[in-house]
C-alpha cells in the first residue's frame, strides 16, 4: 500500500511538471508550424472559447469564427461563419466557389453541421449555391430531415432565399479541360494545401485534391458544435459523395464527450464511420490525439495497401477543451484559435 501511494504521488508530480513545462514552451513558441500537442494535457474548459479546423487555410476561417466566440456567441454560429470563409474563396479549389468539378464539369458541394443537442443537417451534391453550410443548417432547423441531396437540395435552397450562381471559375474550368485530355483519376496527397499556401499554380492536368475544411468549436458555455464543407474529390463520377456530409463519418459532435472531424479520401473514412469512432474512443477515456491515431490505425487494418497511397486525417476536441490530430501521411495540418494561442500545427502521422 505504501508503494502504491508513493507511485501515485510521483505520477502526480511528474504530470504537474509536464504541464508546467508545456505552458512555458507554449509561451515561448511563436512559430506557425509547431509540433502537434497531441500528447500534452492541453486547454481545459477554463480556457474556452476555442476553435480548431483542418489545414492551414483554417486560420482565416478560425478568425471569422472567433469574431463570434470572442463575444460569447454560440459555437454553432461560429462554425457556420468560419467555414463560409473558404466556401466564398475562389482561390481555394477544394471548397465552395471555385471548387474543382466532377468529370462532367459540374461543381457539386457537400456539407454538414451539428450542434450541442444532437441536431444536425446535411446537403449532398448541391450545385449552384456558394454557402452549402448555410443550406445544411437550414435543413437542420427548418425541416424534419437530416439530409437533402441533389436537385431537391437546390430546390430547397432557392425556395429559402439562396441565389443560384455559377461555381465553376475560369481557373477550375481550364484545369478540368486539361485533365480531360488524359482523364486519369488519381487522388494526390495534400496537393491543394501545399500549393494553395505556397502561391503555386496546380500541376498540369489539374491534380486532384481532397482538402475539406472541418471546424470544431467550444463556446464560453462549454458547448461544442461542428461544421464540415467541401467540393469533394476533383473529377469524381457525377453524384459521388464522400464522408464530409455524412454525420458520423466526416463530422460528429457529442456534447457530453467531444467532437471530431476528418479530411482526406472520404471512402476510407466512411468505411469505419471515422468521426463517430474518434468520439467513442474519447468516451472510453482516450485523449483526442490518441483517439485520432486509433481511427487511422483502423483504416490501415481495413485496407493496408490502400492506406499507403491516400491521405486521411482526423481532428478532435474533448469536453475539457483538449485537442489533437493524427493522419496517415505527413502533411496534414490544423489551425487553432483561442484566448491563449493562434497557431498552425503539423499533425503526427503513420508514414
Amino acid at each position: 500500500m505504501s508503494d502504491r501511494r508513493k507511485f501515485v504521488k510521483l505520477s502526480l508530480l511528474g504530470s504537474a511538471a509536464l504541464m508546467s513545462g508545456s505552458a512555458v514552451a507554449l509561451a515561448q513558441s511563436q512559430n506557425m508550424n509547431a509540433s502537434s500537442p497531441d500528447d500534452l494535457n492541453y486547454p481545459t474548459t477554463k480556457d474556452n472559447p476555442i476553435v480548431i479546423s483542418t489545414w492551414d487555410f483554417g486560420m482565416q476561417a478560425n478568425a471569422a469564427a472567433w469574431e463570434i466566440l470572442g463575444k460569447n456567441g454560440r459555437a454553432l454560429d461560429a462554425v457556420e461563419t468560419g467555414v463560409k470563409v473558404p466556401e466564398a474563396d475562389p482561390n481555394n479549389q477544394s471548397v465552395g466557389l471555385g471548387g474543382r468539378p466532377d468529370r462532367d464539369g459540374r461543381v457539386t458541394l457537400d456539407a454538414c453541421i451539428m450542434d450541442e443537442k444532437y441536431n444536425c443537417g446535411s446537403v449532398m451534391c448541391l450545385e449552384h449555391i456558394v454557402h452549402a453550410i448555410s443550406v445544411a443548417r437550414m435543413v437542420m432547423e427548418k425541416t424534419p430531415h437530416v439530409i437533402l441531396a441533389g436537385d431537391g437540395a437546390l430546390q430547397f435552397a432557392l425556395e429559402n432565399g439562396f441565389k443560384k450562381e455559377n461555381l465553376l471559375t475560369a481557373k477550375s474550368e481550364k484545369e478540368w479541360k486539361e485533365w480531360l485530355k488524359k482523364s486519369k483519376y488519381e487522388p494526390q496527397i495534400n496537393i491543394e494545401n501545399q500549393r494553395y499556401h505556397k502561391g503555386k499554380d496546380p500541376m498540369p492536368g489539374g491534380k486532384e485534391n481532397h482538402d475539406t475544411i472541418g471546424m470544431l468549436a467550444m463556446d464560453a458555455n462549454g458547448d461544442l458544435c461542428g461544421a464540415c464543407t467541401t467540393s469533394g474529390m476533383a473529377y469524381k463520377i457525377h453524384g459521388r459523395v464522400g464522408d464530409s456530409p455524412v454525420i458520423g463519418a466526416g463530422l460528429y459532435v457529442d456534447n457530453e464527450v467531444g467532437a471530431a472531424t476528418s479530411s482526406g479520401v472520404g471512402e476510407e473514412v466512411i468505411r469505419i464511420v471515422g468521426s463517430h469512432l474518434v468520439v467513442e474512443l474519447m468516451r472510453q477515456g482516450m485523449k483526442p490525439g490518441e483517439a485520432c491515431k486509433k481511427a487511422v490505425e483502423r483504416i490501415m487494418k481495413c485496407n493496408p495497401a490502400k492506406a499507403k497511397e491516400v491521405q486521411v486525417g482526423f481532428l478532435a476536441i474533448n469536453k475539457r477543451g483538449e485537442y489533437g490530430a493524427f493522419a496517415l501521411q505527413k502533411g496534414f495540418t490544423y489551425s487553432v484559435k483561442s484566448g491563449r494561442e493562434e497557431k498552425i500545427y503539423s499533425s503526427q502521422s503513420i508514414y
